[in-house]
């Protein structure tokens, strides 16, 4: 799901595409948007204080005897809509195999990207030093 959340919506109706044919999906709850509350933490391990609030879209479907479910950030509930489908087919344990194959494409595309990324920002990293003076 993690893979289908970083993934853009028209990577997910490509991986449907390669999926075809696939039973219709029924909404076992109509896509919606939403706001969830954002928590933090001072210094990462301080009381957990709430930073803000986060839109985030969900769906819930039915195919066939599988549901699948989906929750991502932002507003695209038809991107929900298509992870919720790959959620359903990927619990089926006849279509796993090809649901994983698909999604192999999206996420060598990200890890491609988040190198390049890794890349950018260490052109930028900087490395202080303290030189010790010999003035005592």
């Amino acid at each position: 799901m993690a893979l289908c959340a970083a993934a853009t919506r028209s990577d997910l109706q490509a991986v449907l595409g390669t999926l075809a044919p696939i039973s219709p999906a029924a909404d076992l709850r109509v896509p919606e948007t939403g706001l969830v509350m954002v928590q933090g933490r001072m210094g990462g391990d301080g009381a957990p204080f709430n930073v803000g609030e986060a839109t985030v879209s969900r769906a819930a479907v039915q195919v066939g005897e599988r549901s699948g479910f989906a929750y991502h950030l932002g507003r695209d509930q038809t991107k929900a809509r298509l992870a919720a489908i790959v959620d359903a087919l990927w619990q089926d344990d006849n279509r796993r195999a090809a649901v994983e194959t698909a999604l192999a494409e999206v996420e060598a595309r990200l890890e491609a990207e988040a190198a390049v990324r890794a890349a950018q920002t260490a052109a930028t990293r900087v490395n202080f030093f303290t030189m010790v003076r010999g003035d005592d």
